[in-house]
């Protein structure tokens, strides 16, 4: 019974052994929902710019700050005695502490703060278009890796179903149906087939070190893969729900209006600045030097009120600057505008133009060309067609595939995740 148990552990052992290659480069299968999450979780782009929007949000405690206060102490007076002829000190010493406070009118500290609130959301909103443009280069390479797994599959069928040919055309040469030279010929174009595999294995190597690049990861391409449906969907929406969807969610156009919003504010601080600040002050005086016969003499309180007269400096540049920037922005806001409806009306014309092409691949001719081949595939079989029809047919039915999956990975390039299923 030992010696059993032995035995079986050992097998295990073994079979342990014999697995561990396999779960060692066990490839990692995403979608595409779980590579969006890690890209934003993990690409040092996006951390980046995230933390100068936090930058921005630290910004607005500096811009409420209250002015400090100033507190200043003077102290003076002292003598020799008359009588002795000696240097004292303490005697007449002058001393007055004081405090002042810079009050700010016309509510600056307020314009301050709202003008910090639109940069910081200025800054978020340019950090969300950076995220969009960043995911849309991540869909892409996700699609084009997903296009590399289907170009590589088809073609090892088409490897697979050609080997298929070669057994066929053998036998037919084994019975004296057809010459050694079209044996050879037959034989020789599977080099192709060959050389295509191997080009999209490059491909999808390659497709997959993008994607990996973009997601700040490490893993080996071995072990790394995607899954998802690499198809399309023929239902399109108007052309002006796209353009609404654009104005309202584009957050490239949302900081174009932003910038308006905090010029006009900025302009609203910089009038403020031209206003006049008091600079209250108060003060406690204690002078020994004052008559003992009067006691109260030597303590007095003070206060001041110091106003600059805004003669020549009323932040006219400022005004004038912040002014003008109102008038820019809008402009920049309007082109931004024009750019997204561009953006839109382009993407729209290639997804319609896409659309065009796949739906008759995808109901017509892809199975027209698999029909052809395998009719032109039957009849050669059985000596009903020539070799010439039969190598065109196989020809025709690639290239066929091939367009169609060309069609696709273009559509979905062009507008990203909106037409992938």
């Amino acid at each position: 019974m030992k010696q059993f148990s032995r035995s079986l552990a050992a097998s295990a052992a073994a079979a342990l052994l014999l697995l561990a290659p396999a779960l060692t480069w066990a490839q990692t299968s995403l979608t595409w929902e779980q590579v969006k999450a890690k890209f934003e979780a993990d690409n040092p782009a996006l951390k980046a710019d995230a933390l100068g929007v936090d930058e921005m949000r630290a910004a607005e405690i500096t811009a409420f700050l209250r002015p400090n206060p100033q507190v200043n102490t003077t102290v003076d007076g002292t003598e020799i005695a008359p009588n002795s002829g000696h240097w004292q000190p303490l005697q007449g010493t002058f001393v007055e502490p004081g405090i002042s406070y810079l009050h700010e009118r016309q509510r600056k500290r307020e314009l301050r703060l709202q003008s910090a609130k639109e940069g910081t959301q200025i800054a978020q909103s340019e950090h969300f278009d950076l995220e969009r443009n960043l995911i849309f280069n991540l869909r892409s390479a996700f699609v084009e890796t997903l296009q590399a797994k289907a170009v590589l599959e088809l073609a090892k069928a088409d490897l697979a179903y050609y080997d298929s040919i070669i057994k066929i055309s053998r036998d037919r040469f084994h019975a004296g149906d057809i010459a050694q030279i079209d044996l050879d010929r037959i034989e020789l174009l599977r080099v192709q087939y060959e050389a295509e595999i191997q080009t999209a294995i490059v491909n999808l190597r390659t497709s997959k070190i993008q994607l990996l690049q973009l997601l700040d990861d490490r893993t080996p391409v071995e072990q790394f893969d995607v899954t998802g449906l690499f198809d399309f969907t023929d239902d399109l929406k108007q052309l002006e729900d796209f353009r609404q969807i654009a104005l309202d969610e584009r957050p490239d156009l949302r900081a174009a209006l932003e910038s308006i919003q905090q010029a006009q504010t900025n302009h609203k601080l910089a009038i403020a600045n031209g206003s006049t600040d008091p600079t209250f002050g108060a003060w406690y005086t204690w002078n020994s030097a004052v008559n003992n016969s009067n006691p109260i003499g030597m303590q007095t309180l003070g206060g001041s009120i110091s106003i600059p007269l805004r003669i020549f400096d009323r932040n006219q540049g400022e005004k004038q600057r912040t002014q003008i920037d109102i008038g820019r922005d809008k402009e920049l806001s309007e082109s931004t505008r024009e750019q997204v409806f561009s953006d839109v009306d382009s993407a729209y014309a290639q997804v319609e133009s896409s659309l065009a092409l796949l739906k008759p691949y995808k109901a017509q001719y892809n199975g027209q060309a698999l029909r052809v081949r395998d009719t032109v595939t039957y009849s050669y079989q059985h000596g009903g067609a020539s070799l010439m029809d039969f190598l065109n047919a196989q020809s025709d039915y690639r290239v066929v595939q091939l367009a169609y999956l060309t069609a696709a990975g273009q559509l979905n390039l062009a507008v990203g995740r909106e037409v992938i299923q």
